[in-house]
């Protein structure tokens, strides 16, 4: 499975890094106006999202015209693929959940709930603190499913954008600068898309460009996903189910997401959650099936590949039938 290398310096990390900085500076200088913090957010956005695609403007560059600096081709592919798959979580998301589930085991004697919730609390935005069994195993469930689009399907579909450019013009961005265009806005939401104190106003703009960017991938994995799965016959089906359970959700993104990966493993999500001692009620979605279990949180990641295949099958078919 594709997925992010370990052994060097994560792109995400040095971009979490400086929205700290900016976002510090930022709080500083704007006090309490809203004004102010929606101009800083706003500044602190378009700052991160172009310096995360002219960097992958720039590597693009040299991959291309490195052989006039007489790199080696095989080198310059190798560093163009591994800058490519630090754009893909596929591996490191599906590491954590198995993580997660190899810490509740079928022994009661034996479960270990405190590191199953110190892995869950990597992957989600609610609080952890006192969740069941059955409650890491739903939270681990709807993780899965929604970082699937922003982790995968949502940096596959903009470096796939990226592609497209080129075949127009290669001094147009090209699948690295998309993909870290699209991570940057991500990261930015993840850190400051909270309606809560100053984030309300300073974390708005960026939360507004990442649903702008998920939206189109979003949708296509709502209409694929289906067809990698066991009930593939039954795909048509599947996707209306989906689709009416997922947009009760208040984003536009998150509860189709949730709900595809529902009704394509037979799993039943949504509930109520705890972030930062507030309760949310989120719509139930998969209302028939059953709760998540060890076995069926496993369907979720094993989906994560057949996808992946799909998709690039289908991006290699359009792109032969352009030339």
């Amino acid at each position: 499975m594709v997925g992010d290398p370990k052994f060097l310096p994560h792109p995400v990390e040095v971009i979490g890094r400086l929205i700290q900085f900016l976002r510090a500076k930022i709080e500083s200088l704007a006090g309490q106006n809203p004004f102010l913090l929606r101009l800083g957010g706003t500044f602190l956005t378009i700052f991160i999202v172009s310096i995360s695609c002219g960097s992958g403007w720039l590597i693009e560059q040299w991959f291309l015209k490195g052989h006039y600096l007489l790199i080696p081709n095989q080198i310059r592919y190798i560093l163009l693929v591994i800058a490519l798959a630090s754009s893909l979580a596929a591996k490191s998301l599906s590491q954590s959940v198995l993580k997660i589930l190899a810490s509740l085991n079928t022994n009661p004697a034996q479960e270990n709930l405190f590191l199953a919730r110190k892995g869950l609390s990597h992957i989600v935005g609610r609080d952890v603190e006192t969740l069941s069994k059955g409650e890491i195993l739903r939270a681990t469930a709807e993780s899965a499913s929604e970082n699937a689009v922003d982790g995968i399907f949502a940096p596959l579909f903009w470096m796939m954008i990226g592609i497209f450019f080129w075949s127009k013009s290669t001094t147009l961005p090209g699948p690295l600068a998309m993909a870290w265009f699209f991570k940057a806005s991500s990261t930015i939401d993840s850190m400051l898309g909270y309606k809560v104190g100053k984030l309300r106003w300073l974390g708005e703009s960026g939360a507004i460009l990442d649903d702008f960017l998920t939206f189109i991938p979003c949708r296509l994995v709502l209409l694929t996903l289906p067809f990698v799965s066991k009930n593939w016959m039954k795909a048509p089906s599947i996707i209306k189910a989906a689709w009416k359970d997922g947009v009760k959700d208040i984003s536009p993104n998150s509860g189709l997401s949730e709900a595809i990966f529902a009704h394509c493993t037979d799993i039943q999500m949504g509930g109520l959650n705890k972030y930062k001692n507030s309760y949310i009620f989120k719509p139930l979605l998969a209302l028939d099936a059953p709760p998540a279990s060890k076995k069926s949180v496993k369907k979720i990641i094993n989906l994560y590949p057949k996808l992946e295949i799909l998709w690039l099958s289908m991006m290699i078919l359009i792109f032969i039938r352009a030339q």
